[in-house]
């Protein structure tokens, strides 16, 4: 067996179960495991491609008569800063964010945990344990990092932790992979100023896109990918630009 044979991943699909975000439809996906000294560039091929990160394992839709799922990803020197948007910078203006290492703690798992119970108590991570999410957080070949967002509180030095992201640096751009926050502080809007803080880190560092996932036509718990604009998303064509749409 040569060495290019030896080094080029395999790619397994997986049987068909209920798709979590389209009644009534199956999803199927094929994936590959990121192994090796090369796990980190793969990634970014991958993700290059439409694929995603979870744990060491690679993924992206496979699915019969389907394709809803659509990978996007954010042009960070044209994207359109909206009026709502710097509205939402500036009512988190008192926010810090810091950049740690991919390693789950207690507070971590609170603050997730508060999260999942208020806002998808029936989804696929609500059964998660403190386990579980440690091993969502630490197991990772590639490189992965944690962003904190806190607020300044008397009693505690480094402030409350009200939300974080965890990423992946890719060689043209951070992808989120999952993040979490305070649900009862609604009027910060921290899912959105997480994804803003990313596009502003992603500019001080010089790097041209933040990926945001799968934006699936008709799920209304991934509409909000779609604010995100222009935006690039990836099709039979390759990778095309999305405006916003012109005002008659």
């Amino acid at each position: 067996m040569t060495i290019e044979r030896r080094n080029f991943p395999q790619f397994f699909i997986t049987a068909p179960n209920p798709c979590p975000y389209l009644s009534g439809k199956q999803e199927r996906k094929v994936f590959t495991h990121l192994l090796g000294p090369d796990a980190r560039h793969l990634n970014s091929q991958l993700s290059q491609g439409g694929f995603r990160r979870s744990q060491n394992i690679a993924y992206r839709p496979a699915c019969d008569n389907c394709k809803s799922c659509v990978s996007v990803r954010v042009p960070v020197k044209s994207f359109d800063w909206t009026r709502g948007f710097r509205k939402t910078l500036n009512r988190n203006a008192d926010v810090s964010s810091k950049v740690v290492p991919a390693k789950a703690t207690s507070e971590h798992y609170s603050l997730f945990r508060h999260y999942i119970d208020h806002r998808h108590s029936e989804g696929g991570m609500a059964d998660m344990t403190v386990l579980d999410f440690a091993a969502m957080v630490d197991e990772t070949v590639v490189d992965t990092r944690l962003v904190e967002f806190r607020i300044p509180t008397e009693y505690q030095p480094e402030g409350e932790l009200i939300a974080a992201v965890l990423c992946d640096m890719l060689d043209d751009g951070i992808s989120l992979i999952y993040s979490f926050y305070d649900p009862t502080l609604q009027s910060r809007s921290l899912g959105t100023y997480v994804i803003l803080d990313t596009l502003r880190r992603a500019e001080r560092m010089g790097l041209p896109y933040v990926y945001l996932g799968f934006w699936v036509q008709g799920s209304t718990k991934m509409n909000y990918k779609s604010r995100f604009l222009p935006q690039e998303r990836l099709g039979p064509e390759g990778w095309t630009l999305h405006h916003r749409p012109t005002k008659n």
